[in-house]
């Protein structure tokens, strides 16, 4: 498997240089500063590309060519932005980068209620609170039929978190929200946000689902033509909220997208934290049914609580059994490696988990968030190297 880094490009603070000091040889990056729906022009990537070789470490992955709302909403210039896309696509090929990790979450990407919450060891960890998320939709939001999305205990437990809250502590549980936009410049504010939801009024799932077959029969066709893998990265949280539907968030959800369109180059971006919130998901056995066409993986583990809450873990330390997902990806590569398959290794970010040595210059970074911090990727991916040596892979000697 290839060692892999998420880096928010120039304006990240923390540097490729020091990115290779961990042992990384893959970059996971992306044109941040390029608006949804554009066309990434060739020169462009070329120069992030070159960038990113001069410190001796490579672009493997692009995560992600966003995908613009008109396309997930099924409205507007679709043709226009289809085409931008497949261009888009088609220059990253030109320039060696074959592997995009997209989403399909309307409107916010990864959502977490606490950037910062404390955990047993000392250091803090990324959490998302149902009851936190709740209070948000509820009083802050004011978003009607918000309580009947959650449980009536967690509902009760919102109101008194409201009520106890002070004008800082809700600030900062709008701010956490709207951190879940990676690389964006722009922020929503409540009045934004509402005007932003008045776009997705009374869409349900199977509008986004027909809208995403609608994106894979204009895309997919390019990707075979181009080498290309395409991988979406599942629902995080693996839940609707805002009253969005999402439909990325159980295997339910994966069976279907792999077989909306049969081919290897519609693949999954394997995020063990993202399914692994789902109480009723099995990440072993999702991995194992589909192995053939995960092309990118986030092995990252979180705990869960009963009230739909959870937090970032360690990853030996949480709900997911990593070694046994780790044996099927290995195993994965070695039947591609039989197969002659041009994708057998498989890149990886190993990410998250809790920030142990608090460091304020990646803990504040605006571009990367306290999403990749710096101490957590590196325990992280020196513990999904051990765990690959005691399952028979090569091993990475990085520490």
């Amino acid at each position: 498997m290839k060692e892999s880094w998420r880096w928010y490009g120039p304006l990240d603070q923390i540097e490729l240089n020091e990115i290779r000091q961990t042992g990384a040889s893959g970059i996971v990056t992306a044109l941040h500063e390029i608006p949804y729906g554009e066309v990434w022009e060739r020169q462009a990537i070329a120069a992030r590309r070159n960038q990113i070789r001069a410190t001796g470490l490579d672009w493997t992955v692009c995560e992600s060519l966003p995908i613009s709302e008109d396309i997930k909403r099924g409205t507007g210039g679709l043709s226009a932005l289809f085409s931008n896309y497949r261009q888009s696509m088609a220059n990253l090929a030109a320039e060696g980068i074959k592997t995009i990790c997209y989403n399909f979450m309307p409107l916010l990407d990864w959502t977490r209620t606490d950037l910062n919450a404390p955990v047993k060891s000392g250091g803090t960890c990324l959490r998302f609170s149902a009851i936190r998320m709740a209070a948000f939709e509820i009083h802050i939001l004011d978003r009607k039929a918000a309580e009947d999305d959650y449980p009536v205990e967690v509902v009760e437990n919102a109101h008194t978190w409201h009520e106890r809250s002070t004008a800082s502590d809700r600030e900062t549980l709008l701010n956490s929200i709207m951190s879940g936009m990676p690389g964006a410049f722009d922020r929503f504010d409540i009045k934004g946000l509402r005007r932003a939801l008045e776009t997705y009024r009374g869409m349900g799932a199977s509008d986004i689902r027909t809208n995403f077959q609608r994106f894979l029969n204009e895309v997919v066709p390019a990707a075979e033509e181009l080498s290309m893998r395409l991988c979406v990265h599942p629902d995080d949280p693996p839940r609707d909220i805002l009253g969005l539907p999402r439909i990325v968030s159980d295997a339910e959800d994966v069976d279907w997208i792999m077989s909306a369109y049969d081919s290897p180059s519609n693949g999954l971006t394997l995020c063990c934290g993202s399914l692994g919130a789902h109480p009723e998901n099995d990440i072993p056995q999702i991995a194992r049914k589909h192995a053939g066409r995960i092309h990118f993986t986030h092995l990252r583990n979180v705990r869960k609580d009963p009230d739909g809450s959870f937090e970032e873990a360690a990853h030996l330390d949480g709900d997911t059994d990593m070694v046994a997902v780790c044996q099927i990806l290995l195993n994965e590569e070695k039947s591609r490696c039989n197969e002659g398959r041009p994708d057998a290794q498989i890149p990886f970010a190993g990410f998250r988990g809790p920030l142990m040595a608090h460091c304020p210059k990646y803990a504040k970074s605006k571009f990367l968030s306290p999403t990749v911090v710096r101490t957590a990727s590196i325990k992280g991916l020196t513990t999904d190297q051990k765990t690959s040596k005691s399952q028979g892979g090569s091993g990475w000697h990085w520490m």
